[in-house]
């Protein structure tokens, strides 16, 4: 460890922990005004965290500034720990979730952008620690690590190996040549983003409390909602679903292919070949799930959440369906109806969906859109090559070649994380799952995804779990956040070998 410049590594973990302990008093006037007791639970907490990190900012001042990739990475996941380790203090000093296992996995679910929770009567918390709940999605959904690359300069500290690192999806496209630049304007769409859905929501009859909740959830494709029943409750409002299933539509697709849109390039978007993948798939299974929600449902099947108004029309049916499918690719997990309870063909076109993933460069998780485009071609090509073994005939994305090198990363990404799913299958089994419940646990938590199947489908939630199956959620909900490598490759003996 004597090549790493460790108080650099510190010093930023302490930037880290300011700013988390910043959105913690942004959360305290809610409960303060409410009058309820939990406010300086909150309060105490935000204290107790900018203290943490201003002692890890001002007592190590690096002799020199430059990030190589070994910090970024060390950065970025213990970033990603100090975030959730500090993010559970409101939980735990408010008394709201007084054990340490569900206070982690509800903070660590928030920042992962996953939204499984263990929380069972969620209209009955306070208001401070849903807002702070929600906070937690919308930090994590960019990144707090990007928007403190924004100020970076400041300190004098460059941060391209940091972005790299963090940037969802297998490419970092730049927006400006300056990273710094970047960030920033990664980070005015998000507000941009959020505010606009803020005051939708709210012209359409939701509180200004509940808008702000679920609009910072949406753009994050986070899923924590205020309501127990998620999105279904409000079933009786069609124009909110249609508003929240846009959003979702748009946080799941690449920030940079938004920026073009907002700038007038709308070409660009219409050139972007993943867009289409992504576009023309959530349009073509949701076609699917409809016709099979209106001719082939099993009435059997229909309890709670799956709400027999879903079945009974043919625009609901194409709503709800267009909500579940927009929700599952995008991992963001807000719940409209209950998929498993459709039909056991629809459950598995779902359970497919939990490996898609929305776009790179976007707020969701899961393997992503362009992954499988070039898996897929790759495939082909080599049916190709078997008939013609002496060709050279390379990947082509968007009408370029792909490096042979991102084809094998690619190719590497999907093998480690099918053998993660498996195996993360098989352990949550050995930790009191039933094995339906351990595919949905495993397949959700990786993927940043939400509801699942089984005993964690969209009418429940992980309250269940054993603490052990809990810890363990919560880190393949890391690993899934960040993109395994990112996390992975600290486990290996060649990263801590001196260069």
């Amino acid at each position: 460890m004597n090549n790493l410049n460790l108080k650099i590594i510190y010093r930023f973990l302490g930037i880290t922990a300011i700013l988390n302990g910043c959105f913690m008093f942004i959360a305290f006037p809610f409960s303060f005004f409410s009058e309820e007791k939990e406010a300086w639970g909150i309060l105490n907490a935000g204290i107790i965290t900018v203290f943490i990190g201003l002692l890890l900012f001002f007592f190590n001042k690096p002799t020199h500034k430059n990030i190589q990739k070994k910090e970024g990475y060390l950065i970025v996941t213990f970033g990603w720990l100090i975030l959730s380790i500090t993010g559970m203090l409101p939980y735990l000093l408010s008394g709201a979730i007084p054990t340490i296992s569900d206070a982690f996995f509800e903070t660590i679910s928030g920042y992962s952008t996953t939204g499984s929770s263990i929380l069972t009567n969620i209209e009955a918390m306070p208001k401070g620690i849903l807002f702070w709940r929600s906070a937690t999605h919308w930090i994590g959904g960019m990144g707090i690590i990007v928007l403190t690359i924004a100020i970076l300069p400041l300190l004098g500290i460059g941060g391209m190996q940091l972005f790299m690192a963090e940037a969802p999806g297998p490419s970092a496209d730049k927006l400006h040549p300056r990273i710094t630049d970047t960030a920033k304007r990664l980070y005015l769409i998000y507000v941009v983003l959020t505010f606009a859905e803020f005051f939708l929501l709210k012209a359409a009859g939701m509180t200004w409390f509940d808008a702000i909740n679920h609009a910072m959830a949406t753009v994050s494709t986070g899923g924590f909602s205020t309501k127990t029943d998620s999105i279904a409750f409000y079933n009786g409002s069609p124009i909110i679903q249609y508003i929240i299933i846009f959003f979702m539509f748009i946080a799941g697709t690449n920030f940079v292919l938004t920026y073009f849109a907002l700038k007038g390039k709308v070409k660009k978007v219409y050139e972007s070949e993943e867009f289409r993948y992504y576009f023309f798939g959530i349009l073509g299974i949701s076609m699917i799930i409809s016709v099979i929600i209106i001719f082939f449902k099993d009435e059997t099947m229909v309890t709670t959440l799956a709400h027999p108004e879903v079945l009974g029309k043919t625009e609901s049916a194409i709503r709800h369906s267009l909500f579940m499918v927009t929700s599952v690719v995008t991992t963001t997990g807000f719940v409209s109806a209950d998929f498993t309870m459709w039909n056991f063909f629809a459950t598995g076109i779902f359970f497919a969906l939990f490996f898609t993933g929305g776009s790179a460069g976007s707020t969701s998780g899961g393997v992503k859109v362009v992954r499988h485009i070039v898996m897929l071609k790759n495939s082909f090509l080599e049916f190709k090559k078997a008939l013609h073994p002496n060709a050279i005939i390379p990947v082509r994305y968007d009408g370029k070649s792909v490096n042979q090198t991102i084809v094998f990363n690619i190719i590497s990404f999907f093998i480690i994380y099918m053998l993660i799913f498996i195996m993360a299958s098989v352990t949550l089994t050995l930790l009191g799952l039933d094995f339906l419940s351990a595919l949905g646990a495993a397949a959700s938590s990786l993927g940043n995804i939400g509801p699942a199947i089984g005993s964690v489908s969209p009418v429940d939630n992980f309250a269940h779990l054993t603490a052990p199956a809990k810890w363990f959620c919560s880190f393949l909900m890391l690993i899934g956040r960040l993109e395994l490598f990112t996390v992975l490759i600290l486990f290996t003996p060649f990263f801590w070998r001196k260069n």
